[in-house]
């Protein structure tokens, strides 16, 4: 019967290149975080709670737009306006929703219009993508829908115009 131990310090360095006398941990700055076992992806809808401000910002939304809310995360309360045919969502500093997390990749997704339909595309980001709770590649964005990105959760709105617009399905 093989014997098993818990790996000590040194075995640890080892494992990810660093000396074990050295101290040396330096692997670059350019690493995602990824969420464990543990993490919390469950979905959990938000929308109902929307406050005065939010309401009249998603009303006054021009034809063609469509605004993401931050809900819970670092910058819960930001606004993001998607307002151009190609919006991109990561931790790179010329994204244009910037997310200043290791749990998102630098270029972790894109938003895409199409007249007034959005498309979310995930740009095969270390810890996925989710839309109300499943994880995607590619999703169509419903009116309300819940993104997850990293650990950061938005709401998507459409501009009612648009809403009015749209056929009965």
């Amino acid at each position: 019967m093989e014997e098993h131990r818990r790996p000590d310090e040194g075995d640890i360095r080892r494992a990810s290149g660093a000396g074990a006398e050295s101290g040396d941990t330096d692997r670059g700055t350019d690493t995602t975080q990824t969420f464990g076992h543990d993490s919390d992806l469950s979905f959990v809808p938000f929308g109902s709670e929307l406050a005065d401000a939010e309401l009249e910002a998603i009303e006054a939304l021009p034809t063609g737009a469509a605004l993401l809310l931050v809900r819970s995360g670092p910058t819960a309360g930001a606004r993001y306006l998607l307002d151009t045919d190609v919006t991109t969502v990561g931790r790179h500093p010329e994204a244009d929703i910037f997310f200043d997390d290791v749990t998102v990749s630098r270029r972790h997704a894109e938003i895409t219009r199409t007249g007034s339909s959005f498309e979310l595309v995930d740009q095969r980001s270390l810890n996925g993508t989710y839309v109300n709770g499943e994880r995607v590649d590619r999703s169509v964005l419903d009116n309300g829908a819940e993104v997850r990105v990293g650990k950061f959760r938005l709401n998507f709105f459409v501009s009612p115009a648009d809403l009015a617009q749209a056929p009965e399905g």
